[in-house]
């Protein structure tokens, strides 16, 4: 059994005036990590890295994820490696395809994403460690003889880990990274099936994301995280449902709902329960210790409710 690092994520919504102050507490209060997201027309995931690395003194900070295709190799190893450089021991690189339809709208949806993946993260790993890379010109990720400078290398080399959800996908980052980022939500369930697609040699990292709120009334919790599973349902994210013995009536009450809101609204709460961390404090430990027990290494706290600030207060409870 794994006893999870607790993280916390940055909202990509977050005013930026209110980014840095947001690490600092989070640091304060006692999390182990902070994990940045790059989401298209937010901000930059190296870029909100390096602030929050900066404006702290010992937190640990992802990156969850920065889209593959939307960036050459050989520079996004440059960011990598000045993060890694300047801050080591502090820093997790995640990758990923991205979303379909935000690749495409800015025209970087590969033909095979996954051959495209695989070849990307064997590169920019080879890269970190310091290593001369050259590949075919006809290769998924095109490098003839690129290399960082030894000045640039960071002397502990940073995880770089996948976030993926389907079965081949998850499978592919046991061949070529250290580990999983699980987008949310993550149920035990879900976590346990992730891990044995993985299939690693040895245990993975697995960071899962979830709606998170802490409140000593439960039903007040669970009504200000079922708001943030509205979206649940929708077909990418069939993989983290499919092990729920309500997967099928999701689906149906998803379909019979003229809305998102509606559908939220309508969540039995044992379904909010299974799909969220939200209630006291000792139930909401209860939920990291199940998702520990199935593989997580870092549960990471998605703060809901409409002020992310007074959130991460409550959400701290926790630690």
């Amino acid at each position: 059994m794994t006893t999870p690092h607790i993280g916390v994520l940055l909202p990509r919504d977050l005013p930026a005036h209110l980014v840095l102050e947001h690490a600092r507490r989070a640091e304060a209060l006692g999390f182990d990590e902070l994990w940045v997201v790059e989401d298209l027309g937010f901000r930059g995931g190296a870029a909100q890295a390096a602030a929050v690395l900066a404006a702290t003194e010992r937190l640990h900070v992802g990156i969850g994820i920065l889209p593959a295709a939307a960036r050459n190799v050989g520079f996004a190893a440059m960011d990598a490696a000045t993060l890694a450089r300047l801050f080591p021991g502090r820093v997790t690189i995640g990758v990923g395809h991205g979303m379909p339809d935000w690749m495409r709208q800015v025209g970087a949806w590969p033909g095979r994403p996954l051959t495209f993946l695989e070849a990307y993260t064997r590169a920019l790993r080879a890269l970190l460690r310091g290593e001369t890379v050259t590949t075919a010109p006809d290769a998924p990720v095109v490098l003839d003889g690129v290399a960082l400078d030894p000045s640039s290398l960071p002397e502990v080399v940073p995880d770089v880990i996948l976030g993926v959800r389907g079965p081949k996908s998850l499978a592919a980052a046991g061949r070529v990274a250290e580990g999983v980022v699980l987008a949310e939500p993550c149920p035990p369930a879900y976590v346990r099936a992730a891990v044995e697609h993985v299939a690693a040699p040895t245990p993975p990292r697995v960071v899962t994301y979830d709606a998170a709120c802490v409140d000593d009334d439960e039903a007040r919790a669970l009504d200000v995280a079922r708001h943030a599973l509205a979206w649940i349902g929708e077909p990418d994210w069939a993989p983290h449902l499919a092990q729920q013995p309500f997967a099928a009536e999701l689906a149906a009450l998803r379909a019979d709902s003229a809305s998102p809101e509606e559908f939220a609204s309508r969540m039995p709460d044992a379904w909010v329960r299974e799909l969220s961390l939200a209630g006291s404090a000792d139930q909401v430990r209860e939920r990291i210790a199940a998702r520990g027990a199935a593989g997580a290494t870092t549960c990471v706290l998605f703060p809901s409710g409409p002020d992310p600030l007074a959130a991460l207060e409550q959400l701290a409870r926790v630690l």
